[in-house]
């Protein structure tokens, strides 16, 4: 939901309607929840085996498979009904988008088994969360740099933050022989990582500049980009504390989250 609101406050008709940042939002909720849940019904089996998942409500038994896929139906239906509420002109468009999304949101939890780098098919899933609000809101995708910068943006930025959640998990991936981008670059994660952070917090500037958004954006800007690299600094400090892992996962969080503040803040001053 972060990256569709970067979207939304980056095309040239923000900032957005309330009705149509409450559609979006509902979207995101549902198409996550259905991302989940295609990813535990993946991984019933390998989660059970892994020590930070193996207390999920399936693989622990709290809920059974049926229930998991009522569910899975469910939250695709209320996807779909979000996409019929959205604006006629935009309505094809989305429901092309989404449908196309569908495809590697599908496939996404079984490319550990076949894929050195599952980070980056993750990545290309979390690229439709700014392409869909971007349509709703224009009607289409000629977006130009502000566009491209914050697809592109969001796609590094989620390759980096899921390589460092793959760390934690490193030794139970590769005891099982699967793959993540944090075994695949082994001594070089941590660097890649902050290389990423870098392209994006780069990419957001640029797409901010050519959206012109107002001057309060850059020092919010500043502190987002700072506390980027912060977080990187302290992996190198704190690696051999796993629990290191998770806190700089759920700081990307806050951190993009500022952003967004700082976009909203600067398209509506």
């Amino acid at each position: 939901m972060i990256p569709a609101g970067w979207s939304l406050w980056l095309t040239p008709s923000s900032p957005p309607s309330g009705s149509l940042v409450f559609l979006i939002l509902l979207g995101g909720i549902f198409t996550s929840g259905a991302g989940c849940i295609i990813n535990d019904l993946w991984d019933i089996k390998i989660d059970s085996r892994v020590k930070r998942t193996k207390n999920r409500p399936l693989p622990s038994g709290k809920l059974n498979v049926r229930t998991a896929w009522g569910l899975l139906i469910l939250t695709l239906l209320l996807s779909l009904c979000v996409v019929f509420l959205l604006p006629q002109e935009s309505r094809k468009l989305c429901l092309t988008l989404a449908s196309i999304s569908l495809i590697p949101i599908a496939i996404y939890p079984s490319s550990k088994r076949w894929f050195k780098y599952p980070q980056a098919l993750l990545s290309f899933c979390w690229g439709f969360a700014v392409l869909i609000p971007w349509a709703a809101s224009e009607s289409s995708l000629a977006g130009g740099w502000p566009l491209l910068s914050c697809w592109i943006a969001t796609m590094t930025w989620t390759f980096g933050f899921d390589t460092v959640y793959a760390m934690s998990d490193k030794n139970d991936d590769e005891a099982l022989g699967l793959n993540s981008s944090a075994l695949a670059l082994g001594e070089n994660s941590i660097t890649t990582v902050s290389i990423c952070y870098g392209i994006t917090s780069f990419l957001l500037a640029w797409g901010a500049i050519s959206s012109g958004v107002g001057n309060i954006f850059w020092p919010i800007w500043i502190l987002y980009s700072f506390g980027m690299q912060k977080e990187v600094f302290l992996l190198t400090r704190f690696h051999n504390n796993t629990s290191i892992f998770s806190r700089h996962f759920k700081k990307q969080v806050v951190l993009g989250s500022i952003l967004l503040l700082g976009l909203v803040l600067a398209q509506n001053s």
